[in-house]
């Protein structure tokens, strides 16, 4: 099995959008758990919520982090910000890849997802709120499934970017992910 490469962290937090940028860099596939869910429900994640509440969610989810986890390629995996509510999902990812938490505070992401109707667990009039609320349940859950925490608090996409790139090439990460490119690869 290829060494992947998971990114965790709150919604918001950036995940989809580093985990394209460095899929891009180290020329390997970049996969969004949510994607792949909403692609084996034939709804939205928003859509399957209102119908059939977040238990059930969690339950596809979890089998959907299993695979994805687990396969053969290496890739770049970005999960949903509750990935790590379920014991069997922080254990599968800890164990078969190598995690980054990209640890965003609540006011950074709140300013950025003003205007985002697309996440059901944000809904309503106080996103903010509902952040911290969701970092106090979830922080200490983010620290046990990570190897490596990315602080992204006034970075610009391109430094977070720039900081697990080099972190994973620390880690000895980027040879093995990509051999071809990782001496080669361009900044973004």
């Amino acid at each position: 099995m290829a060494p992947s490469v998971c990114l965790i962290g709150l919604p918001g937090s950036g995940k989809s959008t580093i985990g394209r940028q460095l899929a891009r860099l180290w020329g390997v596939d970049f996969v969004d758990s949510d994607h792949v869910i909403e692609a084996q429900l034939g709804c939205s994640i928003k859509e399957y919520f209102s119908a059939h509440g977040e238990q059930a969610f969690r339950d596809v989810e979890a089998q959907v982090i299993a695979t994805l986890a687990t396969r053969e390629r290496a890739c770049i995996l970005s999960t949903g910000g509750g990935a790590v509510l379920r014991p069997e999902n922080r254990a599968v990812l800890h164990a078969h890849t190598t995690v980054f938490y990209l640890q965003s505070s609540p006011e950074d992401i709140a300013r950025r997802l003003r205007n985002d109707t697309g996440r059901p667990l944000l809904q309503g009039d106080d996103t903010l709120k509902r952040l911290k609320d969701l970092l106090a349940v979830r922080a200490a859950l983010y620290e046990e499934t990570a190897h490596y925490r990315i602080d992204t608090l006034r970075c610009g996409t391109g430094q977070v970017m720039r900081k697990v790139s080099m972190q994973a090439e620390l880690a000895g990460l980027v040879p093995e992910l990509s051999p071809t490119s990782a001496g080669s690869a361009a900044s973004p």
